[in-house]
Formats: C-alpha cells, sequence, structure tokens
C-alpha cells in the first residue's frame, strides 16, 4: 500500500450542509458502519472502530470546539 502525503484542510459549511454530515456521521455511529465523507476532493472512509472525542480550545478572545474523530491508517498499529 502506498503512504499518503499529509494533510491538514478546512472546509467551512452552511448550518444545514454541516447538519446533513453530522446526522449522516451519527447513522453511520449507530449502525457500526464506517462513515465516508467527501474533504477537500479527497474521499474520505471512517472505519467503524473511530475513536471520537470533543476538544475546547480557548485563546484571548476567541473559543473553538472540535468533534474529532481519529482512526489508524491500515496496516498501522
Amino acid at each position: 500500500m502506498s503512504e499518503k502525503a499529509p494533510r491538514d484542510i478546512e472546509r467551512s459549511y452552511s448550518n444545514a450542509e454541516f447538519v446533513a454530515k453530522l446526522r449522516r456521521l451519527a447513522d453511520a455511529i449507530e449502525s457500526g458502519g464506517r462513515f465516508e465523507i467527501q474533504v477537500g476532493g479527497e474521499r474520505i472512509y471512517v472505519p467503524a472502530a473511530a475513536r471520537f472525542s470533543v476538544e475546547h480550545e480557548r485563546s484571548g478572545e476567541d473559543e473553538e470546539i472540535e468533534f474529532q474523530v481519529k482512526w489508524k491508517l491500515a496496516g498501522e498499529e
């Protein structure tokens, strides 16, 4: 398997688009299936065994909440 190039992409969505993506993610988690999403022109396949977390950051006048989904690439431990 070829190694994937590093990426760090952030994409903004309308409220309706964001809700639809969260709903699809929630459905995949509940059903125990994988989740598919396209980000920056690349289709991402999130395995059912992914780990989920919520991160909160505060700096100066800004606050941020990130919903994170993490998993190991195939063949890595």
